[in-house]
């Protein structure tokens, strides 16, 4: 049975645990350096980092082959991977992939807290959270599934093939996130068993 394949972009950021996370749970996995090592990958984690930085290294013909794969693939982003994916962000306004329908704001729990592990909710069960300097969701858009939870904050939604954190599941020893984002994989994007509340 052939292993799934799914490719890390790895321009910047801690690129190499989630590549750890994906081989633990059997994944065949890529770090994607340049947009063409895309092609025949069955979906993709875009990592925290600086999203302003991705846009920066990506370039306009990248940007323009990476909004062709989400739409066609699952595609993962934490922390400025979701930034990246957003429809909408502030705190600078920027343009990014546009990818789900979610206004997010950087750095919104501040830059000095350089980082925090907080206990959240993700299938229903208490999860282990780590925010650095994290975005925080403002609006969730109808369409969109929260995952998970911190407080009364949605920090894990998804639309379709596109699923976005704003902490970072890689540094936590539980692998449930990523099981979801595999069997997503598996699935063509299209929901698998996680259990999560429907905005309105």
């Amino acid at each position: 049975m052939r292993k799934t394949n799914i490719g890390v972009l790895a321009l910047q950021g801690d690129f190499d645990a989630h590549r750890k996370r994906l081989e633990e749970l059997g994944a065949e996995v890529v770090l994607v350096r340049k947009t063409k090592q895309l092609d025949n990958l069955d979906g993709l984690i875009i990592p925290g980092g600086e999203s302003s930085t991705f846009l920066k290294l990506l370039g306009e013909a990248g940007l323009e082959k990476l909004k062709s794969f989400v739409r066609m693939k699952p595609t993962f982003g934490t922390c400025a991977g979701a930034i990246l994916l957003a429809k909408e962000v502030e705190n600078p306004q920027q343009m990014g992939l546009g990818a789900i329908d979610i206004g997010i704001r950087r750095n919104a729990y501040g830059r000095q807290l350089e980082s925090s592990i907080r206990q959240g909710v993700f299938q229903g069960s208490p999860t282990e959270m780590v925010f650095i300097r994290a975005p925080k969701i403002s609006r969730v858009g109808p369409a969109v599934e929260v995952l998970a939870t911190e407080g009364k904050d949605p920090v894990m939604v998804r639309q379709g093939n596109v699923m976005v954190a704003t902490f970072h599941p890689e540094l936590s020893a539980d692998t449930s996130i990523h099981k979801a984002f595999l069997e997503s994989t598996n699935n063509g994007g299209q929901r698998t068993g996680t259990s999560g509340s429907q905005s309105s």
